[in-house]
């Protein structure tokens, strides 16, 4: 059946792209542009020389033809899918919207062109390049050919900084060293501006503020021969006198309740209060002045330096209780003649001091599970006058199953919390600070929850922690949680979940009373913030452990033989983390995401496996999407009941194995697919008689649940629908030689369909 299905498929794709001409809507007379082919006439040119050449100008002919994914114009196809536009109907105009229309050979300027590749050609040093075009037409479909002969390339003989003794002079002399114009190099338009932009930026950090890349001249002569330039850098001779000189800070001026509506005030006769070297200009007090210091970056005295400059807006803004910050520098009165003198201001426009947002979202599991989310939190900025903020917050859900799956055990919960965050490291007995652009937070978390699930049990929450968040630059961010607590006890366990323990023990774990009480560090490496639709990895590593330090000073109890606090036994367990991802853009439209996720938990002491609520999980519709949400594994281990419509799949392990990939392909602004592939399991540690085959071995890889499926996303702006369904090809838990299970696919029946076909109903991407 699953040849047959096969060849159904692919006999559909070919009979699809056969039927569908692409020239059919281009009009009688003209022809599809299919790009451009640049050749390059050169007998002296190596032919790796000629490649590197053609590299350089393959993209600049314009326009640009219908794009192609694995060799097919997809979009134009869609496009002419849409048929007559005369005939207007919804199926149409989608069609027509989603597609491109056909770039024609008509729109093809060849004589622009070619000025375009020679200019380009003289500003890389082929200042004698010639070129000449011409299109051939076959079939309605027209190819451009460019025939380029670039002529030799002029390279540097020397460059000489033909600079004064002045102190600007001597300044810019101090940067041959670094220069990146060599001797030997083509000649560069490109590379010339990067070199002014290097001088500039190192003057910068010597305080030459009312300097400029554009009061620096490079002239060329090329009559030096032998295809060589002598190039020669100098100061422009109108250069003012304010660009010629260094300047260092005078007085710093901080307004930190600056309104943008406010008349422009005489801020040199402001009111100021003079803090620690800052003058704060604050009348109403909102702020202590304590705060700025470790902020900025200029205190009077200084050099002027860019770096700093920038530094210190970055680390205003990242206070987060500004919502504008903008400064300016003007000239001292105190400025001397060959040093000047400038004087910074900071204008900090406050946010609303409080607010009070409610936030509501939905979410569905694979399970069959519906459920909503209710959050109200407060928020006050700038509690104690230093920036610190008190967020305030109360939640509530509930989660329902639907349709034949309903058994009644919907679930309801409630709770709230408190986070106290200061922007600084407070550490006793030490001064710490960060020199970058991100202010490190010392963040207070207190949070209380109570999960009920009707007819099995409910449990209460307690959780706490102090730690310190900081970042080394935009895409690092560190994390670590010195203390770290968390209290889970069951209340009012059913009957009904009493008997399900008698059959099935390890459901005892899940109501377990939890006392943790130990430290967490995690740290996440992100590249690809910048560039969300790029190439580019994702790294989060995370340490974990409890009992630890406790465990050095609780002494044994002697009736239980475990280390107790309140009489309640404390978790020991060391636990590590690590997800990577790696993305990689195919081509506009298309890309390629990968992720692995490995996970190990050491239970020990007083704990035979990791608390639950610390353990692992697989399956659901951020995980192994062809599986039930925390249905798979440990090992093995399937449950005799996990086909009965009573059943609640509750899996966990100490350790975990998860792979995915997929393909995401953009269609238009708002559609996208995906083709994904999804692998891995969960073990546990110790050997569980109540769940045989669940602990990890060495045959750990044939374990592993494997699953695929087909996605559609919705970019809704404000949030990504997704919809992925998804089909298990592989079963760990059937005997070894079966576990693969293409041969048992039959869409026909309505129960294997039942079984085997989970739609997964999401919002934003699984990774």
């Amino acid at each position: 059946m699953i040849r047959s299905l096969k060849i159904f498929f692919l006999i559909l794709l070919l009979s699809f792209v056969l039927s569908c001409n692409v020239t059919r809507l281009v009009p009688d007379g003209d022809a599809l542009y299919t790009g451009a082919t640049i050749k390059i006439k050169d007998s002296t040119l190596s032919n790796n020389k000629k490649k590197k050449i053609v590299s350089m100008l393959e993209d600049i002919p314009r326009p640009k033809p219908n794009a192609k994914f694995l060799g097919v114009r997809v979009k134009l196809l869609i496009y002419n899918m849409g048929g007559d536009t005369s005939k207007h109907n919804f199926i149409r105009r989608f069609l027509r919207k989603t597609g491109r229309p056909p770039v024609l050979l008509s729109k093809v300027n060849l004589g622009y062109n070619i000025k375009v590749l020679q200019n380009f050609l003289d500003n890389r040093g082929y200042f004698h390049s010639s070129a000449s075009a011409y299109t051939v037409v076959k079939k309605k479909k027209g190819h451009a050919f460019y025939t380029i002969e670039p002529g030799p390339a002029y390279t540097i003989n020397q460059l000489k900084f033909e600079t004064d003794s002045s102190s600007l002079g001597d300044a810019i002399k101090a940067t041959e060293g670094q220069t990146m114009l060599h001797p030997g190099n083509n000649y560069s338009l490109p590379a010339i501006k990067d070199e002014r932009a290097r001088i500039d930026a190192d003057l910068k950090e010597k305080g030459y503020y009312f300097f400029s890349p554009d009061l620096l001249l490079i002239d060329a002569d090329s009559t030096v021969g032998d295809h060589k330039v002598n190039m020669y850098l100098h100061v422009k001779s109108t250069t003012p006198a304010v660009a010629r000189k260094p300047y260092i800070i005078d007085n710093v001026y901080i307004y930190p309740n600056y309104q943008l509506a406010a008349a422009k005030e005489d801020t040199t006769k402001s009111e100021k209060y003079l803090y620690d070297g800052y003058y704060i200009v604050d009348s109403k007090n909102k702020f202590k002045p304590q705060l700025f210091p470790p902020i900025m970056r200029f205190d009077s005295g200084d050099v002027y330096s860019r770096i700093d400059h920038n530094l210190t807006l970055s680390r205003l803004i990242n206070l987060g209780v500004f919502k504008f910050v903008k400064n300016r520098f003007e000239n001292s009165k105190n400025s001397e003649s060959d040093t000047g003198r400038l004087n910074a201001f900071y204008y900090l426009t406050p946010l609303p001091k409080k607010s009070l947002t409610a936030e509501i979202s939905g979410n569905t599991k694979s399970d069959y599970s519906l459920g909503s989310d209710a959050t109200i939190t407060f928020t006050n900025r700038n509690t104690f006058r230093a920036a610190e903020k008190l967020e305030l917050h109360v939640n509530g859900g509930t989660e329902i199953q639907y349709g034949a799956q309903n058994n009644g055990f919907n679930t309801n919960k409630i709770g709230g919390g408190a986070t106290f965050t200061i922007p600084k490291f407070v550490v006793p007995f030490f001064k710490l600070n960060t020199p970058n652009a991100f202010v490190p937070k010392t963040k207070i978390q207190f949070d209380y929850s109570l999960l009920n699930k009707k007819k099995l049990y409910t449990l209460n929450s307690l959780s706490t922690q102090l730690g310190y968040v900081w970042k080394q630059n935009v895409r690092t961010t560190q994390e670590l949680n010195p203390i770290a607590i968390n209290y889970v006890k069951a209340l009012n366990v059913t009957q009904l979940f009493l008997d399900s323990i008698e059959k099935e023990p390890y459901l005892k774990h899940v109501i377990d009373t939890q006392f943790i009480i130990g430290a967490n560090y995690n740290y996440t490496l992100n590249s690809i913030l910048s560039n969300p639709e790029g190439s580019g990895y994702y790294f989060s590593g995370l340490v974990d452990f409890s009992g630890n330090v406790a465990g050095l000073f609780v002494p044994v109890d002697q009736a239980t033989g475990q280390k107790r606090l309140f009489n309640t036994a404390i978790s020991q367990y060391l636990k590590g983390r690590v997800d990577a991802r790696y993305f990689l853009s195919i081509s506009p439209g298309a890309r390629l995401a990968n992720r692995l996720i490995v996970g190990f938990g050491y239970p020990y002491g007083n704990s035979k496996q990791m608390p639950f609520i610390k353990q692992f999980f697989s399956g659901g519709n951020n995980s192994l999407r062809a599986f039930r949400s925390q249905s798979v594994g440990p090992g093995t281990f399937r449950s005799p009941y996990a086909d009965s419509a009573s059943y609640y799949a509750d899996q966990a392990g100490d350790i975990k194995l998860e792979m995915n990939t997929e393909l995401r392909l953009r269609f238009n602004k708002i559609i996208g697919g995906a083709v994904f592939v999804d692998a891995g399991n969960i073990w546990l540690y110790r050997k569980d008689t109540s769940q045989p085959g669940g602990e990890f071995t060495k045959d750990f890889i044939s374990q592993l649940a494997v699953g695929t499926g087909l996605g559609l996303r919705f970019n809704l702006s404000i949030l990504i629908l997704r919809f992925d369904l998804g089909i298990p090809i592989r079963k760990p838990w059937l005997p070894p030689g079966e576990r693969w299970v293409f041969d048992q696919f039959d869409l026909g029946s309505s129960e294997w369909r039942k079984k085997n076909l989970i739609l997964n109903i999401a919002i934003g991407y699984p990774f």
